[in-house]
């Protein structure tokens, strides 16, 4: 089953339509659905190598731009759908606590919820509900998620066929650890908060 799914995922990526997919998937990872578009960016760049860096620059765009709708959840309607959402991944009691020390340091948490597997639509609401100011989380945005996509756009298309090789040998391997590094990220902010 995981080796269809891969290959259907393969086959998507040459598709006319998947920048517009891994665009949509980018925006709403940004801002509330739990997937990142790795799952889309990875077989993208490997099924078209030539077009490495649009794709890196479609899902930069799209992460960003759904990162200011998570800004827009957490300050326009925290109370009506920001609260629901942290509260579904398991943030809402420690939330609180973690505001004071957000202003301070937040172009750091930004980058770092940008970089890493952390859950950055935690990062954009909670960005959102303390009035982070919006060039700080812009600048923070454009550059922590640019890195995080061109690196690996730049990593795939410089190794390709032997890292697509890889993937394809130890999927399951990599599956389960890419599963447990987003557990992870969740658990990390879970007990930061």
């Amino acid at each position: 089953m995981l080796r269809r799914l891969y290959d259907w995922t393969m086959s998507f990526a040459a598709n006319p339509h998947a920048m517009w997919a891994l665009f949509f998937i980018a925006f709403i990872e940004s801002s509330f659905f739990p997937i990142p578009p790795d799952i889309l960016l990875l077989p993208m760049v490997l099924a078209a190598r030539t077009h490495a860096w649009r794709i890196a620059a479609v899902c930069t765009v799209g992460s960003v731009l759904g990162g200011f709708a998570g800004f827009a959840i957490g300050y326009f309607l925290y109370e009506s759908v920001g609260q629901p959402v942290l509260a579904f991944y398991g943030y809402g009691e420690k939330f609180a606590a973690f505001q004071g020390m957000y202003n301070e340091w937040g172009a750091w948490i930004v980058a770092a919820g940008g970089l890493t597997p952390l859950p950055y639509k935690v990062i954009t609401i909670a960005s959102g509900v303390t009035g982070l100011d919006l060039a700080t989380f812009g600048i923070a945005s454009v550059l922590s998620r640019g890195v995080r996509y061109f690196l690996i756009a730049a990593l795939l298309w410089y190794f390709g066929e032997p890292i697509r090789t890889f993937i394809e040998k130890y999927l399951g391997w990599l599956v389960a650890i890419g599963f447990v590094v987003l557990l992870g990220g969740f658990v990390a902010i879970k007990y930061l908060l």
